[in-house]
């Protein structure tokens, strides 16, 4: 359970901090210019909020590219999978800053890398919480796709771990210590939740909305 749980936070983490940083980036590109060639870059990027991932074709690249059965070949799976959630959210709190902020840095001489780290992500905090909750929650607790790109073993993560143990014989009759687990693993998920829960229908309003 310690491996597992080790795995989770291997995986995890870095698909959440990449999906934020190419997120708010990506966000502030679509925001700020105006062409058909944004709006179709747009279009394309959040369409991953509607069109189901390819399991067979992802576990085919990953093969091709010697990514299958190892931890960056899940963090980019759950990025690709995740990133259009994040881009949709933040491209919609972006278009609601006012541009006066950003000219006036430039006018004081910030080049767009400064403007982006000093300004415009500071302003994304609301928006950031809550694509960090969302995409936290659903994967820690996928099992579907980490079964076909890890396929269980050393680096299975926490609810691999979970769907194994609930289908060894060992544990077909002792139930309570299946349940112990499911609430062990919700533990780390429940703290998120409780201390970003404020944050979640602000961000949703706030990027959705505006």
């Amino acid at each position: 359970m310690l491996r597992g749980f080790l795995n989770s936070l291997l995986v995890v983490v870095p698909s959440v901090v990449l999906v934020l940083i190419l997120g708010a980036g990506a966000a502030w590109v679509f925001a700020r210019r105006k062409s058909r060639l944004v709006s179709a870059a747009y279009a394309l990027c959040i369409s991953g909020l509607l069109l189901p991932p390819a399991v067979i074709t992802i576990v085919m690249e990953l093969r091709q590219m010697g990514l299958a059965n190892t931890r960056p070949g899940m963090i980019a799976v759950y990025t690709g999978m995740y990133l259009s959630t994040s881009i949709f959210f933040m491209t919609g709190f972006i278009r609601a800053i006012p541009m006066e902020l950003e000219e006036a840095a430039r006018m004081d001489g910030a080049t767009p890398s400064r403007i982006f780290w000093r300004i415009v992500l500071p302003l994304l905090r609301p928006v950031i919480a809550t694509a960090t909750i969302m995409v936290m929650l659903y994967a820690w607790s996928d099992v579907f796709y980490a079964f076909f790109v890890l396929g269980g073993g050393d680096r299975a993560t926490l609810p691999l771990n979970l769907y194994q143990v609930a289908s060894a014989q060992l544990y077909l009759n002792n139930w309570h210590l299946v349940f112990a687990y499911v609430v062990v693993m919700s533990l780390p998920m429940v703290a998120v939740f409780l201390v970003g829960q404020r944050k979640i229908v602000s961000g949703i309003t706030s990027g959705a909305v505006k």
